[in-house]
């Protein structure tokens, strides 16, 4: 069978499935699934060199804002 963002498992009911990739330098970008939808990737061209955060309504599961922060140049 297969579970929400390609995780191993199904999560328990009233919990929330993520994942997350950290991506490797510039060859592959980070990424983050939230209930099997893509928040942020190369793909969807928003994401950026450093930290990649999501913001998500912990209730709701609702997309609240993306951002990245670039811890490199400061």
């Amino acid at each position: 069978p297969r579970h929400k963002c390609g995780n191993q498992k199904s999560c328990p009911q009233n919990y929330f499935a993520f994942k997350i990739i950290s991506g490797a330098a510039n060859v592959v970008g980070p990424s983050i699934c939230f209930e099997d939808l893509v928040l942020m990737s190369s793909i969807k061209n928003n994401i950026g060199r450093g930290l990649n955060i999501a913001l998500v309504n912990g209730t709701t599961g609702q997309l609240l804002k993306t951002d990245s922060f670039d811890m490199y140049s400061g």
